[in-house]
């Protein structure tokens, strides 16, 4: 049995003699001339006339393609597959964005990050990352902050502070990633943090080490996005 998936496309007949299945010339509009199996009672008589029609299976490009109605496929049915494709297609349109990001900046750890173009306080610098499909960079371990702090001094050699996707807005002194998600690991500088309740916000020094903040000051920061 064949799965309906709705692909319409537009072809044309020219008869040559007797059964319009067998024995007419089909071929998609621009001249590509296949061998069509039909799905039961299907094209019908349409006297040589442009017709469009659902493809309901097999393969095109090995020339083999089920051509016919949707096969008693409920309303339901058809709006299901319809919203299928869709959410394939709006997948895909953000897979290729998501290529187009990390080609701008580095791969690691099945993640990439790429590096700001200038400075916004944390909050600013959050949402972003987040248009752009990711987040602000969270180190998971200390190969992840090499990879941030070796990306940082190549691509920034002057800068020494980017913002990281952690604070304590929320109870002070309990550091959660900007999803709220506790962190099972950590990288503090010396004597860090001690900003209290006034600096909730964390940046990494050009030796991957975590210093907290102010979060409305102004840094520069590396976006993460996971790549699938």
């Amino acid at each position: 049995m064949h799965s309906a998936v709705l692909l319409f496309a537009s072809f044309k007949a020219d008869r040559e003699h007797g059964d319009v299945t067998t024995n007419w010339k089909w071929e998609l509009w621009g001249g590509a001339s296949m061998d069509w199996e039909f799905c039961p009672r299907e094209p019908g008589s349409h006297e040589g006339q442009p017709r469009s029609l659902p493809l309901t299976g097999g393969n095109v490009q090995e020339g083999q393609a089920f051509w016919g109605a949707a096969g008693g496929l409920e309303k339901d049915d058809l709006k299901t597959q319809i919203d299928k494709l869709w959410r394939e297609v709006n997948a895909l349109k953000e897979m290729q964005a998501l290529q187009t990001v990390c080609l701008r900046g580095t791969k690691a750890h099945k993640k990439c990050y790429l590096i700001s173009e200038g400075t916004k306080h944390f909050h600013e610098a959050n949402e972003d990352c987040i248009a752009k499909g990711g987040t602000l960079a969270i180190p998971r371990n200390s190969d992840e902050t090499n990879t941030l702090r070796d990306y940082g001094k190549k691509s920034m050699p002057r800068v020494s502070e980017f913002w990281l996707g952690v604070n304590d807005m929320v109870n002070e002194g309990k550091f959660v990633d900007v999803n709220g998600m506790a962190l099972q690991y950590f990288n503090w500088d010396r004597a860090q943090p001690n900003g209290g309740k006034r600096e909730n916000c964390v940046f990494f020094s050009s030796q991957g080490k975590w210093v907290d903040e102010v979060c409305r000051t102004a840094k520069r920061y590396i976006c993460e996005f996971l790549i699938p």
